[in-house]
C-alpha cells in the first residue's frame, strides 16, 4: 500500500521541483547581475574633439558599450525615440548634458547615468540630466507593463490547465472556440487593469486590448494544442515558455543590452518582448516599430493556430481508428470492483487529478 502511495507522491514532486530550478536558472541568470552589453549610446559633436571623445569612451569602456556620434542635439533626441540609443552625452566644459529616455528603460536610463556621471566630475561640473520620453506619473518607472504582462500571461496559461483539465472531452473545436472567449476575457481585464484601474494608458486603450488580445490568444492556441500531446506535462512546458524564458527577455525590466546574450537574442523575436515593446511604441514612441512588434504577436498566433490544427488532425486520425476488444473480465475482479469501465473510470479520474496538481502558478 505504502509503496504505490510513495511512488504517486514522488511522481508528482518531480514538476515542481523542475520549476523551481528553471525560475532559480531564468530568473536568477537574467535579473541578478545585470550589467552594460554592447549598450548603445551617442556623443553629440561634428569636430574630431567629440569623435576622439567618443573613442575614449569606448576603449574604456570596452563591449560594455556601442558608441556613436552624432551631429546635433536634435539628432539624438531622435535615436532616442526610436530606441537606437540609450543615451546621448552633450560633452561642454560648463554645462554637460545626458539625454535619456526612461520610457523605453528606466533601468537603462539609470546605467547610462552611471556611465557618464563620472565623465562629468572629472571636469568638475555637474551633469544635467534630460528626459525626452518620460512614463505617465502613474507609472513613473514604466515598469507597469512588465506587472501588465505577468497578469495577461498568468491568466492565459493557466486557463490551459483548466481547459487541458476540464474539457480534454470535448472536440477540438469547442476547445478552440472557449480559448477564443478566454483570451478575449483576458485581454479585457488587461485593458482595464492598464486604463481604468492603474491608469498605465492614457491614450491608445483599444489598441492596447488589441495586442493583448494577440498576445493571450497565441498562449492558449499553443497550449490547448500541445495538451493533446504533453497532457500533464502542458503546464511545465507552458511555464518554460511563457514564463521562464518570457518574461526574463520581454525587456519589462532590463532591455537586451543589460543582460546576457542569450536572453537579448530571445527579446528579438519572443512573444513577451513583442507585447512590452509594442504597448512602449504605442504609448510613448508614436508607433516607432508598432508595426513589427504586432507583427511578431501575429506570428506567434500563427503558430498557436497551426499547433492547434495538427492537434485537431491527430485526435481525428485516433477516434477514426477501429477499437480493440478488451480482454474477459479476470474471474473476482469486478467483485473487487476492477471491472473495465470502473478501471477506465479510475484511469481518466487519475489523469484529471494529475493535470489538476500540475496546475501552478508564479
Amino acid at each position: 500500500m505504502r509503496s504505490p502511495a510513495l511512488r504517486h507522491v514522488l511522481t508528482h514532486l518531480i514538476t515542481p521541483l523542475l520549476m523551481c530550478i528553471g525560475m532559480g536558472l531564468a530568473y536568477m541568470g537574467a535579473f541578478v547581475t545585470p550589467e552594460p552589453n554592447h549598450l548603445p549610446v551617442a556623443v553629440v559633436g561634428a569636430g574630431p574633439e567629440a569623435k576622439v571623445f567618443a573613442q575614449t569612451v569606448k576603449d574604456t569602456a570596452g563591449d560594455k558599450l556601442e558608441v556613436r556620434t552624432v551631429t546635433t542635439r536634435a539628432d539624438a533626441v531622435d535615436l532616442l525615440k526610436s530606441r537606437d540609443v540609450t543615451g546621448a552625452y552633450v560633452p561642454s566644459a560648463k554645462a554637460p548634458e545626458l539625454l535619456v529616455a526612461t520610457a523605453a528603460s528606466d533601468m537603462g536610463a539609470t546605467a547610462v547615468e552611471k556611465v557618464f556621471t563620472p565623465v562629468a566630475a572629472k571636469e568638475g561640473v555637474p551633469l544635467k540630466v534630460t528626459d525626452v520620453a518620460a512614463p505617465v506619473a502613474d507609472d513613473p518607472t514604466g515598469q507597469g507593463l512588465f506587472f501588465l504582462l505577468i497578469a495577461l500571461s498568468i491568466g492565459s496559461y493557466a486557463s490551459v490547465a483548466a481547459l487541458g483539465a476540464a474539457g480534454a472531452t470535448l472536440p477540438m473545436r469547442v476547445r478552440a472556440l472557449l480559448a477564443l472567449g478566454v483570451s478575449a476575457v483576458v485581454s479585457g481585464i488587461g485593458a482595464l487593469l492598464a486604463g481604468p484601474v492603474f491608469h498605465l494608458a492614457h491614450h491608445g486603450l483599444a489598441s492596447l486590448w488589441g495586442m493583448a488580445w494577440l498576445y493571450s490568444a497565441g498562449i492558449l492556441f499553443i497550449g490547448v494544442g500541445l495538451h493533446t500531446f504533453l497532457k500533464r506535462w502542458t503546464t511545465l512546458t507552458m511555464m518554460v515558455l511563457f514564463v521562464m524564458l518570457n518574461f526574463t527577455s520581454s525587456g519589462g525590466l532590463f532591455r537586451p543590452e543589460l543582460q546576457n546574450g542569450f536572453f537579448g537574442t530571445l527579446h528579438a523575436f519572443w512573444n513577451g518582448a513583442g507585447f512590452v515593446e509594442g504597448i512602449r511604441s504605442l504609448l510613448y514612441f508614436g508607433n516607432d516599430g508598432l508595426a513589427r512588434n504586432v507583427w511578431t504577436l501575429v506570428i506567434w498566433l500563427l503558430v498557436g493556430l497551426a499547433v492547434t490544427a495538427i492537434a485537431a488532425a491527430c485526435e481525428r486520425a485516433r477516434a477514426s481508428r477501429p477499437t480493440t476488444a478488451l480482454p474477459e473480465t479476470v474471474p473476482g475482479a469486478e467483485a473487487a470492483g476492477h471491472s473495465p469501465e470502473q478501471r477506465a473510470e479510475e484511469d481518466a479520474a487519475e489523469e484529471v487529478e494529475e493535470e489538476v496538481e500540475e496546475t501552478v502558478g508564479v
